[in-house]
């Protein structure tokens, strides 16, 4: 008879540390800054497609590090909360940023974006994690839901 073998499979993350200019989040302007300096070092194209990363920080708001979610296309981009989540956790994240891009420009955020925001926030409760703001940035600005009360 054949012994059956059980396998659990590991989720991994990869750990490169790189210099950010700014390590600490003070304030949105902080947020937007450093979501620029992702998008730069990943090739993302904020004017080309979306994309959606969640920043991690420590209980001094101080980067962890950040992972890609998702990438779409031109108006939109699939976000599973538990991919959030499970980056989050094993991190040992205490805070997080949600930031994503619209390519048209547009800085408003969407119904979606807002339902969205609000879903990994209660989420985030259960584990202690808070979603400190999210970010929608262009090419030229950015929108924080926490400035303009989206939040």
């Amino acid at each position: 008879m054949k012994k059956s073998v059980n396998h659990l499979n590991e989720i991994t993350l990869e750990y490169t540390k790189r210099l950010f200019s700014n390590t600490g989040v003070k304030c949105s302007s902080d947020a937007a800054n450093v979501a620029r300096e992702i998008y730069g070092n990943t090739n993302s194209k904020i004017d080309l497609k979306e994309y959606f990363f969640v920043i991690c920080l420590n209980r001094a708001n101080e980067i962890i590090g950040y992972h890609k979610i998702s990438e779409g296309g031109v108006s939109q981009t699939v976000v599973d909360t538990r991919l959030i989540f499970a980056t989050a956790l094993k991190c040992l994240a205490s805070g997080m940023i949600l930031v994503h891009n619209h390519p048209s420009g547009n800085l408003k955020p969407s119904e979606i974006d807002k339902e969205l925001t609000k879903k990994i926030s209660q989420a985030g409760k259960l584990f202690d994690i808070t979603v400190l703001d999210h970010i929608i940035i262009t090419s030229e600005s950015y929108h924080s839901f926490v400035d303009n009360g989206d939040a």
